[in-house]
């Protein structure tokens, strides 16, 4: 919000003769340029694109709906998709990725969907890629589904997704209520979808599409005899032998069920899809649930106002950026990105002079705390929801462990400039939602806390993801819940009754077991939900430095080395998102977030004036450009191992809060390259 503006960013670089004020003067500019981007409602948003199923899954609605894509959309997704486009026609699980069937054949199909003919360059690519890979037959499982509601493959050739499975008892080990609340709320739809065998009508395009995708007449395919194919390049989690025996199990149910209990299990799944469209203003979970969810409306009342409300907020997912439009991977990155930009600017010794850009983002902190729990959540399989803030906004309605701690640490640290403090009944919900989640082995998952054993993994069917099954702890959750609570100890612990306080210390002492347990053997921490290793490792020193570790703890030791022994020739760190994957640490050129990461580790770790962190906040200076930005580089970004994501503001605020660390725990000068080697 503030209100110098500043133009887009330019292609020199920022002065890299360094001087004395070369980190101050970094932090000023990026200060300006943060606060531009800021939005009128006080939040950051960003760009939050990579996934390359996600649009194509978008077109599929908006055409079984007979909704067609406005004219001005529709040249955006086309000039997004042929940017994602491979030199060999073939497209990648994300934008960064080599080429898959399963996002080729849906790519392709978006192509045709928006109105180029088969014989355009770029679809005749694609179509030669499909053909050369083993048709759409190989596509991976969630392709295959997309396919079939639109008429352009048969439910004989799916692996069976029971309604019926809903019916169970919760306490029964395959219930979906015990899996990851993403697979369970993905699988509700389509389990509903495929319980009604849901198809669009045959047209034209259906025609053309059958004769486009296969390389024989579609009437003459068998495609029961495809359930298991699979294109080599779709696989990263290969059907495990208990999963075949499942479905083989779940397949002979299927060709003798009970119409009754069919329709019965179908009344369940439809009262638990409009519980969740009620609970997040139909917004849902997230972008591929809100497509399924709507098609489930669609087929059941293509007129009715649930279908209509549907397929408006589902263009609260499109984003228009840089490359085109495209699908973002949630309604927005709103609190995400505020709780962390806000904190980065209190990092530094300017913030006051910014106090309209952080009155802005209080107040947008403020509103989107989850005030009341949803009504009989129990019944749905939910999480309390008092105190906590979800990763977007209060209206999406899925409060998650590390934006509710992210959001309670930023609204905490804004009273050190003298904004107002949240009451003390919100603070208080808030420490209390965070210790409800802490699984049993001290970490915290994401939305709630691990119902399933980590067993269940054996029965991904996804093909293309890896951890779907389970929520368990994970490194990055464990540490901003750890770093909240010991900032509300530090500062409200006498404010409170000392069962609280009693109850906050065991939790701290339980979460630190837990990320020394999770440290890696070479030093590093293995994160989930960025790339990877840089991150998970900056997470692991924050936690257990809010643990109260001692500079000279070994594991701290053991992570620097770490950091240290990949640290690039000219200061900074690069690492691949091949690492996500590979579960290794694959380097890359130097990157400003992965950077600033690392940087922050080691100052948090005690190794501010280590010469080795001079050479990285250089290597910040110089790449930062003359607006203030740093450069857009590398998907910083991942789920499920294999997706990487963009995060648009990372580059904005890490680098920010990095350098802001270095300068406050150092003697805070540059000096020259030669000098800090």
């Amino acid at each position: 919000m503030s209100e110098q503006q500043v133009g887009p960013a330019k292609a020199g670089r920022a002065e890299a003769s360094p001087t004395e004020g070369l980190c101050e003067r970094a932090i000023s500019r990026a200060l300006v340029f943060l606060g531009s981007r800021q939005e009128p409602d006080g939040a950051w948003r960003g760009d939050y694109g990579g996934p390359m199923f996600l649009l194509p899954m978008y077109l599929a609605a908006h055409h079984i709906g007979g909704r067609p894509v406005e004219p001005r959309r529709r040249e955006g997704m086309v000039t997004y998709l042929r940017a994602a486009q491979h030199a060999d026609g073939s497209f990648g699980l994300h934008i960064e990725s080599s080429g898959c069937l399963f996002t080729t054949v849906l790519s392709y199909v978006a192509f045709r969907l928006l109105g180029l003919p088969p014989d355009d360059e770029r679809v005749a690519l694609a179509r030669a890629f499909i053909l050369g890979h083993g048709t759409a037959l190989a596509c991976a499982s969630w392709g295959k589904f997309v396919l079939a509601l639109l008429n352009l493959y048969d439910y004989e050739g799916l692996p069976p997704i029971l309604p019926e499975l809903w019916l169970l008892p919760a306490r029964f080990p395959l219930h979906p209520s015990r899996f990851w609340c993403h697979t369970r709320q993905v699988y509700l739809p389509m389990a509903h979808l495929y319980g009604m065998k849901a198809r669009m009508p045959a047209d034209d395009l259906t025609y053309a599409l059958r004769r486009e995708l296969y390389d024989r007449p579609y009437d003459s395919i068998r495609f029961s005899d495809h359930r298991n194919t699979i294109a080599a390049g779709d696989v990263y989690t290969p059907a495990s032998w208990p999963l075949k025996l499942v479905n083989r199990i779940l397949g002979f149910y299927e060709r003798f069920h009970l119409a009754g209990l069919r329709k019965r299990a179908l009344a369940r799944l439809a009262e638990h899809i409009d519980f969740e469209d009620q609970a997040t203003h139909f917004i849902r979970i997230g972008p591929v649930n809100a497509v399924l969810n709507t098609l489930v409306h669609c087929f059941r009342s293509p007129h009715g106002e649930a279908t209509k409300r549907s397929f408006a907020t589902l263009e609260g997912y499109l984003c228009d950026g840089h490359d085109g439009t495209k699908m973002n991977g949630y309604n927005s990155t709103a609190l995400w990105d505020t709780a962390f930009a806000t904190q980065a600017i209190l990092a530094t010794t300017e913030a006051g002079a910014h106090g309209e850009t952080l009155r802005g983002a209080r107040t947008f902190i403020v509103a989107n705390q989850v005030l009341e729990d949803l009504p009989d959540y129990r019944r749905y399989h939910r999480h309390p929801s008092r105190g906590g803030w979800p990763f977007s906004d209060r209206e999406h309605g899925w409060p998650i462990t590390d934006c509710t701690a992210e959001g309670l640490s930023a609204a905490l640290l804004l009273e050190t400039v003298g904004l107002p403090a949240l009451p003390d009944e919100r603070i208080r919900a808030a420490v209390e939602l965070i210790l409800s989640w802490q699984n049993s082995d001290g970490g915290w998952a994401t939305y709630e806390r691990q119902r399933g054993g980590r067993w269940l993994e054996v029965l991904n069917p996804s093909h293309v993801f890896g951890d779907i099954m389970v929520d368990r702890s994970y490194p990055e959750c464990t540490s901003a819940c750890l770093a909240s609570l010991a900032l509300w100890r530090r500062r409200f612990a006498a404010k409170n009754d000392s069962g609280l306080v009693r109850r906050v210390a065991v939790a701290m002492r339980r979460g630190e077991i837990f990320l020394r347990q999770a440290q890696r053997d070479d030093g590093s921490w293995e994160g989930s939900w960025g790339v990877c290793f840089t991150y998970g490792t900056w997470f692991g020193v924050r936690g257990l430095c809010a643990a109260s570790a001692p500079t000279g703890d070994p594991a701290l030791a053991r992570a620097c080395a770490f950091l240290y022994a990949h640290q690039n020739a000219d200061g900074g760190w690069g690492e691949s998102g091949t690492s996500c994957a590979e579960r290794r640490y694959v380097g890359a050129r130097s990157h400003a977030v992965n950077t600033a990461w690392a940087l922050l580790a080691l100052t948090g770790a005690g190794q501010a004036n280590d010469p080795r962190c001079a050479r990285a906040a250089h290597f910040l200076v110089a790449s930062q450009v003359d607006d203030g930005d740093w450069p857009r580089q590398a998907l910083s970004g991942v789920f499920n191992k294999t997706t990487l994501i963009n995060y648009e503001n990372y580059r904005r605020y890490f680098p920010l809060w990095a350098l802001a660390r270095f300068k406050d725990e150092s003697r805070g000068l540059l000096t020259s390259p030669s000098e800090a080697s």
